[in-house]
C-alpha cells in the first residue's frame, strides 16, 4: 500500500474554502481531514473536535513546546497549529490529507514536505468577497476591513501554490477540487501499487 497524499488548501477569510473541503470530504472516499488546533473562540455553529480543537493558550504553547505540531502560526490575534502525529498516521494508512491552513503554514509545510501538493482557492472578486464576509454577520465594520486587507496579503502568495481554484460558482469549484485529487491518485506510483495484481496478471 503506498502512502496517502498530503494537500494544503488556502484562502482568505470569506472565500469559500471550509464549504468546499466540508463537501469534498462528503463526496470523496479515502479522504481525510487534519483538524487543527486554535486559540481562538468559537464560532455559531462550529463544534470542537470537528472543526477546530479549541484550545487556551497556554495548551497550544505547551504543544509547541513538545515539537507536536508540523506546521503552526499566528493568523489575526489567534495561533492555529497542525498535530503531526495525526497527519502522519493518516498517510501511513493510505488516506488522502487535507490541510486548511494559511499560505505562512503552506509554506513551512512546503519545506518539510515538498511533496505535498498546495491548493489556493480564490474569490471571484474583491466585491463579492467582501460582501461573502458582511452576509456572514459575526464581524463589526472594523473587524471586516482588517480582514479584507489581511485578504488581499494573503492572495499575494497564490503563486506558491501548485493550484488555482476560483470559487464564483461552488459546484464547479468544487468539480475542479476534485479532478486534482482524482488525477493525482492515478499517477503511475500510486497506480503500480494498487493495480499490482491486475499488472502480474496482464504481463505474465
Amino acid at each position: 500500500m503506498t502512502n496517502g497524499k498530503l494537500y494544503i488548501i488556502s484562502a482568505p477569510s470569506g472565500a469559500g474554502k471550509t464549504s468546499l473541503v466540508r463537501q469534498l470530504l462528503a463526496e470523496m472516499p479515502q479522504l481525510a481531514v487534519s483538524i487543527s488546533h486554535t486559540t481562538r473562540a468559537m464560532r455559531p455553529g462550529e463544534v470542537n473536535g470537528r472543526d477546530y480543537f479549541f484550545v487556551p493558550i497556554g495548551q497550544f504553547q505547551d504543544l509547541l513546546a513538545q515539537q507536536a505540531f508540523l506546521e503552526h502560526a499566528q493568523v489575526f490575534d489567534n495561533f492555529y497549529g497542525t498535530a503531526q502525529q495525526t497527519v502522519i498516521d493518516h498517510l501511513n494508512q493510505g488516506l488522502d490529507v487535507i490541510l486548511e491552513i494559511d499560505w505562512q503554514g503552506a509554506r513551512q509545510i512546503k519545506q518539510r514536505l515538498p511533496e505535498a501538493l498546495g491548493i489556493f482557492i480564490l474569490p471571484p472578486s474583491i466585491a463579492i468577497l467582501q460582501q461573502r464576509l458582511t452576509a456572514r454577520g459575526q464581524d463589526d465594520g472594523a473587524v471586516i476591513a482588517r480582514r479584507m486587507r489581511d485578504a488581499v496579503t494573503e492572495m499575494q502568495h497564490y503563486c506558491e501554490f501548485d493550484y488555482l481554484v476560483v470559487n464564483d460558482d461552488f459546484a464547479t469549484a468544487l468539480t475542479e477540487l476534485k479532478s486534482i485529487v482524482v488525477a493525482n491518485r492515478l499517477t503511475i506510483t500510486r497506480q503500480q501499487s494498487a493495480l499490482q495484481p491486475l499488472l502480474v496478471d496482464l504481463l505474465s
